[in-house]
């Protein structure tokens, strides 16, 4: 460990080889942190893959960014999570990237009278996020957007698995 490497420093190195490492060729580092709290730094990576992410993907980020981290003597915390079902939009391509799907977009300047926008992703156009809603479509300025993330609708999934199992039964499968 070269002297006055600190252990954000390490921390941050360690992901940017994960990403380029073809081992992890399919994991997109969604967000990441590093926080100091009673005198313990605590480091967070939230991370996604086509198809979702399983504990063994977590497990093996975690084990590499401990590795990397062995030699200091800092106390450390570390949290390596999925995106999840309402995963995060912090990228301008994350907006191309989930057309499509539900969202929920926090602006911070009121718009429309609200700033809490709800609706399917339309995508990019410009400097805009631009979300269809009841109303129509809404474009949000990318520069007051202060959080966005997919929005999971369980009664959807619940309503097409029952319309599959109803067609299931019908072709006698």
């Amino acid at each position: 460990m070269s002297s006055g490497e600190s252990l954000t420093h390490v921390f941050e190195r360690t992901l940017d080889a994960v990403v380029h490492d073809p081992a992890f060729a399919d994991v997109e580092i969604v967000l990441h942190g590093a926080h100091v709290r009673r005198g313990t730094t605590a480091l967070s990576v939230t991370i996604d893959k086509v198809g979702g992410v399983d504990v063994a993907t977590c497990e093996a980020i975690a084990s590499r960014i401990n590795d990397a981290l062995d030699a200091f003597e800092e106390r450390y915390s570390l949290e390596v999570e999925s995106a999840g079902l309402e995963r995060p939009l912090v990228k301008p391509a994350d907006y191309t990237r989930f057309a499509g799907k539900k969202v929920r977009v926090v602006t911070t300047l009121t718009i429309n009278g609200a700033k809490t926008h709800r609706g399917t992703l339309v995508g990019l156009r410009g400097e805009n996020v631009v979300v269809a809603t009841e109303s129509g479509e809404l474009p949000l300025p990318i520069a007051t957007i202060k959080s966005a993330n997919l929005e999971y609708d369980p009664r959807a999934d619940l309503t097409r698995d029952k319309r599959e199992r109803k067609n299931h039964g019908r072709t006698g499968s």
